[in-house]
């Protein structure tokens, strides 16, 4: 279910003081990569992701496969910083910033 203009609105506001958890480096979206991301989407819902690459198209493709391979939507783009956000089958409300 996409999210609303009201909800991404307010989720960038909780997530403009968030600080990226997973870094995206020259080998691209490794498996390893991959469970770290969803494995900080479970705990915390909401998540930067920064993207250490450098050509525009590629940082593109790069969130868009992302977001199809973790099931998270992206929320806000902002030059090589993504906020992702999956809601947690089971929320921990002392480790996710959504509930806090």
């Amino acid at each position: 279910m996409p999210l609303t203009n009201e909800r991404k609105k307010q989720y960038r506001s909780i997530g403009h003081t968030l600080n990226p958890v997973v870094t995206i480096a020259g080998k691209g979206l490794t498996e390893a990569v991959l469970e770290e991301v969803n494995r900080a989407l479970e705990d915390h819902e909401l998540i930067k992701v920064k993207l250490a690459i450098v050509d525009r198209d590629l940082r593109k493709q790069v969130v868009e496969q992302l977001c199809q391979q973790s099931r998270a939507e992206s929320v806000q783009e902002i030059g090589k910083v993504v906020l992702l956000y999956r809601a947690a089958q089971k929320p921990n409300p002392r480790l996710s910033n959504i509930l806090r």
